[in-house]
Formats: structure tokens, sequence, C-alpha cells
């Protein structure tokens, strides 16, 4: 039973990391070169809370009660656009500090980027 749990879990997961336009958009943005797209992927948040309203209207108007799902995915969407932003931000600091880094190693006549890897070497 726990097998089949797993197997279905993994491949829901596979299902929505594949197909759902969010998760596509995020890791597009994850890359080195979308990175700087983060703050800016952070506006993908307004369409989602948009639908989120109109939503949350029609079900109190009468609308149907799997609206509800349609509203807790829209919200969580829009989190996941909110909260990436301040974080491409983190990341793509990181990532141009390693480039600098490798750059001036790389002026400075070869120095090891990993000092404990030079020691291993026999």
């Amino acid at each position: 039973m726990i097998r089949l749990l797993w197997t279905a879990s993994v491949e829901v997961r596979y299902f929505l990391r594949r197909y759902m336009p969010s998760n596509i958009v995020l890791d597009l943005l994850r890359t080195t070169q979308g990175l700087k797209w983060g703050l800016p992927a952070m506006l993908l948040a307004v369409p989602y809370l948009v639908v989120a309203y109109w939503c949350t209207t029609t079900i109190d108007s009468g609308g149907p009660g799997w609206l509800h799902l349609v509203v807790l995915i829209c919200l969580w969407n829009s989190f996941k656009m909110v909260l990436f932003g301040p974080v491409s931000v983190v990341l793509l600091v990181k990532a141009r500090a390693r480039e600098r880094r490798a750059q001036r190693q790389g002026e400075s006549g070869g120095a090891p980027a990993q000092p404990e890897l030079a020691r291993i070497e026999h």
C-alpha cells in the first residue's frame, strides 16, 4: 500500500512539474539566464489573484463548489510567484559572485578554485 501511494505521489509530482504553467515558468526562471526576470515575474501573481477573486465572487453568488479548488490553486500559484522574486535576487547575487570569483582566479594564474582538492592530488 505504501509503495502504491509513493508511486502515485511521484507520478502526480512529475505531471505537475511537467505540465502546469506556473511550474514551467519557475523552472525557466531558475536558470542562470532566467534569474534576472525573477522580480518582473512577481507580476504574474496578479492574474492568479484576479482569477481567485472572480471565482470567490462566483461562489458567493451561488456558483459551483468545485471553484473552491480553483481558488486554492490560484492562491498557491500567486504565492509561489511572489515568493520567487526575492529568492531570485539572492540566487542572482550568488551566481554573479561565483562568476566574478572564477574570473579573478582565472586572471591570477590559475589558482585552484577548491584548495582541498589540490591537496588530494598524488
